[in-house]
């Protein structure tokens, strides 16, 4: 059966859940959430998601929701992008969870602060402050991959698809690649996977479909 994964091509989170998708080789299809339409604000969205976030994951009659839920759902099904071990496994989730609290969290807020907000509605001390941590996420990440291929373990593993969900997006946040060699490398090492693609090209929704 075909799995959905309800999702927007501008959202990071969407992202991971649909790279370790496509990644995995599993059979899926995204569903466009209009998220700036409120679509996830919808009484029948919130039926089945409860947070009214994206993304949303449907296979059969099993829904799920939070990008590194639908990333651990992945490694059940295939097991693939897990890890080769018990070891292996905690550390891929010890990313995870880091990135969820120390990068993602501010780059999702940061690309929508200074890209998706009216200009003269830009909070400047939030956008200053939130710089601050990303370029701490950015300095850990960066030497974490000093030497190494990948996070953890010789291969890619979730852990490298959640801590690249926000870095192949064209819009300024305060990410430059140049700026940190070791994350550049990694991101062409992903970029080189068999069935990867630009989250623009893997989800529907892009910023120039609103400016029409």
């Amino acid at each position: 059966m075909t799995m959905k994964l309800h999702c927007f091509g501008e959202s990071g989170n969407s992202y991971k859940a649909a790279l370790a998708l496509q990644l995995a080789g599993l059979d899926w299809v995204p569903v466009f959430v209009d998220f700036f339409g409120g679509a996830t604000r919808s009484p029948d969205y919130r039926s089945k998601n409860v947070m009214g976030e994206a993304p949303m994951l449907e296979d059969g009659d099993l829904v799920l929701t939070q990008s590194g839920v639908i990333q651990m759902y992945v490694t059940e099904k295939t097991g693939k992008l897990g890890g080769r071990d018990s070891q292996e496994a905690r550390e891929v989730m010890r990313w995870l969870f880091w990135d969820n609290h120390k990068m993602s969290s501010q780059a999702g807020m940061q690309r929508f602060l200074m890209n998706f907000l009216p200009e003269d509605k830009r909070p400047k001390e939030v956008i200053g402050f939130t710089a601050g941590r990303l370029k701490a996420a950015f300095t850990t990440l960066n030497a974490a991959l000093d030497g190494r291929d990948w996070l953890v373990g010789d291969g890619i593993t979730n852990a490298d698809i959640a801590c690249c969900g926000y870095l192949y997006y064209p819009e300024p946040f305060g990410f430059t690649r140049a700026d940190w060699p070791h994350i550049d490398r990694w991101l062409d090492r992903i970029a080189a996977q068999p069935h990867w693609k630009h989250p623009y090209d893997l989800m529907p929704g892009n910023p120039s479909d609103r400016a029409k």
